[in-house]
């Protein structure tokens, strides 16, 4: 076809339009624009050759008709250029057909022996210097969130799930929850960790000086001491997935008083967040009380219990004492002599009254802080819900996959693996190998979803009807890596393919 004289080109040009678009245009009448004048009388002539007896045959199976329309007028045809080499051009950019070549040159750009895995928006600016096809940019986005090299190097955590607020208590040390201050200098009593205690309605707290090597029936009986015989039974515990937490002795305790134990998912502390700042709270208090003798922490305690629980909670608006009891136990600055007038009355006939009203007014200021704190949590974070079955990739923490950090050039991430159970909106379990040794459960915010589309051997750049088949082997399996003498030469390969098939048609 490159030795075809113009007027062939032009007509050539016609046809395969035509032929492309025929299932549109067999049932219609049109018009047909073109700057070429002497083809507004291909049907008028009487000598024809077989080319052109062959293309004028093919083109009386239409009801349309050929006007001429001047260069300068012809603004959509002079947008889609064509040269002197019978390449389909927009703006200088060599349009590339619907069909895997375009798999292929993407993958190019971006991970190509030269490229370096770059992201959608420099992959596109690659791609755009020289070519062109529709939707460019949704075929390089879906590529690119695709790539497994990418997810493994670029693994983080993602905005995902909202706030998800425990429910709130309905009365004092009903519901509660616990943790562990570990790291501290040994006392002479042999103690280096604090077993704190917080009631998750008046936001009292008891802090139990304990062993970091105490076991789980230690444990138990510290609670036993310091706070089931103040307290009472609690309906609900929370608490993280110590070992402690999740031995035998101390499920089937609890399970047997009727408590029900609620987990906190491994790694994510957000879930019992009130304790975590109990134990901030409380490491702020022991440094501005404490001067130069560190050991003498576990003797500051008792002042420092009874400092937290004497301030007003800034979510309940009370203190935690006069939640608990109904007033506030007395301080130095209660023991000043006041004028009659101005002491307040102790006896409080309707007590009961008093503590039921108080109640509901520490319940009402939890709730609107909740409300408020939610809101504020859920900013800049979207609802991600997956199902049983659905495929995920995991992103790696550091303090949970600690093999997986060991350099910083190992991969940040690692799957698909698929979801086996659904905890709830915001934690799942996976399906998970043995060889990773840690818990299969992971909040939603290290998970995200993966399309296995790919992965599984399904290709999105299959070969469609409108446009050109090249009759080469499967580009998609285009091997990636370094450039070798042979994989430059399959690349030119492929490429030869596209832009001689043009040629063999029109031989045809």
């Amino acid at each position: 076809m490159l030795n075809y004289p113009t007027y062939d080109k032009e007509m050539y040009a016609l046809v395969r339009t035509i032929e492309t678009w025929q299932h549109y245009l067999w049932p219609k009448e049109f018009i047909i624009h073109t700057d070429h004048e002497a083809l507004k009388h291909i049907r008028g002539q009487h000598k024809l050759n077989k080319r052109h007896a062959k293309w004028v045959e093919f083109l009386e199976t239409f009801l349309c008709v050929i006007k001429y329309k001047k260069g300068k007028e012809n603004i959509v045809a002079d947008a889609l250029s064509r040269r002197d080499n019978g390449f389909l051009f927009k703006e200088g950019r060599l349009c590339i057909p619907q069909g895997s070549t375009r798999e292929l040159l993407i993958k190019e750009a971006h991970r190509g022996g030269l490229m370096g895995h770059s992201g959608i928006a420099k992959t596109l600016a690659i791609l755009q210097e020289h070519l062109y096809w529709p939707k460019m940019r949704q075929d390089v986005e879906r590529l690119c969130e695709r790539c497994i090299t990418c997810k493994k190097a670029k693994s983080k955590a993602m905005p995902h799930g909202l706030y998800m607020p425990l429910p709130i208590p309905e009365a004092p040390w009903m519901d509660i929850s616990i943790d562990f201050v570990l790291g501290l200098p040994r006392t002479k009593n042999n103690k280096d960790s604090i077993f704190v205690v917080v009631d998750r309605f008046s936001k009292m707290a008891h802090f139990i000086p304990c062993n970091k090597t105490n076991d789980a029936l230690h444990i138990a009986n510290l609670f036993f001491k310091e706070v089931l015989r103040l307290h009472g039974v609690p309906r609900t515990i929370v608490s993280d997935r110590d070992v402690k937490f999740l031995s035998h002795f101390w499920r089937a305790l609890w399970s047997k008083i009727g408590t029900k134990l609620l987990f906190s998912t491994t790694c994510h502390p957000q879930t019992d967040g009130q304790t975590e700042v109990v134990n901030r709270v409380l490491s702020t208090l022991l440094r501005s009380i404490i001067k130069k003798n560190l050991k003498i922490w576990e003797e500051c305690l008792p002042h420092v219990e009874f400092a937290y629980n004497r301030s007003v909670h800034t979510t309940s608006g009370h203190t935690p004492f006069e939640v608990v009891y109904g007033f506030n136990p007395l301080t130095l600055m209660d023991l000043l002599p006041l004028p009659a007038d101005q002491i307040v009355n102790k006896d409080r006939l309707n007590k009961t009254e008093f503590v039921k009203k108080l109640h509901q007014q520490v319940w009402d200021n939890i709730e609107k802080r909740t409300k408020q704190y939610e809101q504020q949590a859920n900013k800049g974070r979207r609802r991600v819900v997956f199902e049983l079955g659905d495929w995920v990739w995991l992103h790696m923490r550091k303090e949970r996959f600690l093999a997986q950090w060991k350099s910083k050039l190992m991969p940040r991430g690692d799957g698909p693996f698929q979801v086996v159970k659904r905890i709830n909106d915001n934690a799942y379990q996976l399906d998970l190998p043995g060889e990773f040794n840690v818990s299969a459960t992971f909040n939603v915010v290290d998970l995200s979803p993966f399309d296995v589309g790919d992965y599984l051997g399904t290709n999105r750049f299959k070969e469609k009807g409108a446009d050109m088949t090249i009759k080469n082997k499967d580009l998609g399996e285009y091997p990636s890596g370094p450039i070798t003498r042979a994989r430059a030469k399959e690349f030119q390969s492929a490429m030869e393919s596209l832009f001689t098939t043009r040629h063999e048609r029109g031989k045809e």
